[in-house]
């Protein structure tokens, strides 16, 4: 009997995962640099969608203290990059990285398997910044296994909401993102931009870079933070670059009259 990829890998959620990586990996605290490895780790605690980076402690700059303060109380489900780093779900123990100038708590994590021994998991929102190369990452360690595709289509994509057409166009580039829905991003001349006010919220995607947000007016009703796009995007993003993306499941997307 034939499997689905896809199932496959949600099969292995509940599961200690780990994948090496060539890459040099660096982060640093200020200007220190607290971390510098050639044989950092990609770990996934079980229940987790987005790794963390692990080195050797030998590669980790000041002294592993225990993190004394109690564990966040666990919850089931999916845990995502919104649910703290301290919020572990598998055996280990939970460390605070000592420098001169500070205490990075609970920055770092020892698992309890012998597949990781020697090696502590990184809190990437404890350090101020993050080298894969010599390039800055931002968001979070690029999973191995996602890509994004970004593809030029002719189809015809209508975005609206209570009859009211917000995008129409036959030129959108459609983000094909490992394990998410595709989605268009719609050149700004065939959107409703009269009906967008630019919020002061942002995002950040590790593949497409930083995203700045809209809302949409409609009559009397306000879509907060329903429209965004990627002004300066990293590599993948290039080509959706200034065009904008609705947060369809708050609307109506239709393709070549189907509705989605």
């Amino acid at each position: 009997m034939a499997t689905r990829v896809q199932d496959l890998l949600a099969g292995a959620r509940e599961q200690l995962r780990f994948e090496p990586t060539p890459k040099r990996i660096r982060a640093l605290s200020g200007d220190r640099t607290v971390v510098d490895s050639r044989a950092a780790v990609l770990v996934w605690e079980p229940r987790r969608v987005v790794p963390s980076y692990a080195v050797p402690e030998a590669d980790l700059v000041g002294d592993l203290v225990p993190d004394e303060r109690p564990a966040p109380e666990g919850r089931p489900g999916i845990l995502t990059p919104r649910d703290p780093f301290t919020l572990h779900s598998t055996p280990g123990g939970s460390l605070t990285v000592r420098l001169p100038e500070r205490d990075l708590v609970g920055a770092a994590f020892r698992p309890a398997d012998p597949d990781l021994a020697g090696m502590v998991v990184l809190d990437w929102t404890a350090f101020d910044q993050w080298l894969e190369e010599d390039q800055q990452a931002i968001g979070s360690p690029r999973d191995p296994f996602s890509r994004i595709d970004c593809l030029p289509t002719d189809r015809h994509v209508v975005v609206s909401h209570r009859g009211l057409v917000l995008a129409d166009t036959r030129r959108a580039i459609v983000l094909f993102e490992t394990g998410l829905s595709p989605r268009y991003y719609i050149p700004r001349e065939d959107v409703a931009t009269d009906l967008l006010v630019p919020t002061d919220s942002h995002t950040v995607c590790a593949y497409k870079g930083r995203a700045s947000y809209w809302s949409a007016s409609v009559g009397d009703e306000t879509l907060p933070d329903v429209v965004w796009s990627y002004e300066e995007p990293l590599h993948d993003g290039l080509p959706v670059k200034g065009l904008l993306a609705f947060y369809t499941e708050r609307l109506e997307l239709t393709v070549d009259g189907v509705g989605l």
